[in-house]
């Protein structure tokens, strides 16, 4: 769903001139019922607004549109589970981290945690000191487990808006 509705944004996002619907609904790949419900979930949440007949990116749209920007090649985010005992899993921008903090073992989490690993990310790679702080937030509250991945999700959720 996720995935389904950055697509939808992004295509928006580029289009250079009024677009035909069911053109669009092509462009992104669904049908044209599925198109008409994810524009109508992404007015409801903010993320799109209604211009005339037709919709724009609002503020929160082009927010989210950022989680979507690719990291230098190199500093892709690289799970582990622990020393020396990489996941398999990387991610190259936000919308890939988040994806994988939703289904890695919750050890890879407290992991890079209490190493600041996340924070540091955050802060250096992707350049938002304020979504790195939730990291040390994380990290001083001593969260575990299912507690910690819900607040990991809910921080990239609101700190990128995404839908």
């Amino acid at each position: 769903m996720l995935r389904e509705r950055l697509k939808v944004l992004k295509v928006m996002n580029d289009a250079t001139g009024r677009l035909d619907f069911n053109e669009f609904a092509r462009m992104v790949d669904l049908s044209p019922n599925e198109t008409m419900a994810q524009l109508s979930e992404l007015t409801k949440t903010g993320h799109l607004r209604r211009v005339g007949n037709g919709y724009g990116i609002a503020e929160k749209g082009k927010a989210a549109l950022r989680a979507l920007i690719p990291v230098p090649v190199g500093a892709e985010f690289e799970f582990y589970i622990g020393v020396g005992k990489p996941s398999g899993f990387s991610a190259a921008n936000l919308v890939e981290f988040y994806e994988i903090i939703k289904r890695i073992d919750a050890a890879s989490l407290e992991f890079h945690v209490y190493r600041k690993d996340f924070e540091m990310w955050a802060r250096n790679t992707l350049g938002n000191p304020a979504f790195a702080e939730e990291f040390a937030n994380m990290e001083r509250t001593g969260l575990k487990g299912e507690a910690l991945r819900s607040a990991i999700t809910k921080s990239v959720e609101s700190k990128y808006n995404l839908p």
